[in-house]
């Protein structure tokens, strides 16, 4: 049976359990996505600080947005997942970044948990105000595209990026 899963805000509480997700998604070589899980952990009440600011729209770097990040936790408070939302778009997000990023550990892949974690992520957007999302993935990224594609999502023109990488752009009607 599937556990209960959550979106929590970045907590202290959680902290051993993110520097676990944190060290194995380091070990596996690949490239952190959302970019919000690249931040160094090994100052965790400062990175949740820098977390919350951003929230709130405090110290961006100049052309940022503010954005929220949510942790993907199942009942054994293990985190499975990052999701984090920008609360409007630039004219980059616009092209190729989107409103949502979000990721699951390496272990935990191709078991729904994406699905999952998109949907609960659209529910946060609401809470935004944000009627319609952007969301994105480049082309060879089948799993991503078929996540989107579960919650919703309707393809718009493709993104080719300055390195010739395709984006697919998709949007989701997050409210009536």
């Amino acid at each position: 049976m599937l556990q209960k899963l959550y979106l929590i805000k970045p907590t202290i509480e959680y902290k051993t359990a993110y520097l676990s997700f944190y060290q194995e998604w380091k070990d596996s070589g690949e490239t952190m996505v959302p970019w919000v899980i690249g931040k160094d952990p090994s100052h965790f009440e400062k990175m949740l600080e820098s977390l919350y600011q951003s929230e709130r729209g405090e110290n961006l770097p100049e052309n940022w947005v503010p954005d929220s990040t949510y942790w993907l936790v199942n009942e054994d408070k293990e985190v499975l997942g990052v999701v984090n939302i920008r609360h409007r778009l630039t004219y980059q997000l616009f092209q190729s970044g989107g409103h949502i990023g979000y990721g699951i550990r390496p272990s935990e892949r191709r078991k729904g948990y994406a699905t999952t974690l998109l949907s609960l992520a659209l529910e946060k957007t609401k809470e935004l105000g944000l009627g319609k999302v952007l969301v994105v993935c480049v082309e060879t990224n089948i799993g991503s595209k078929k996540t989107i594609l579960k919650n919703g999502g309707i393809q718009d023109d493709d993104f080719m990026t300055d390195d010739a990488n395709v984006v697919n752009r998709f949007w989701i009607t997050t409210s009536n």
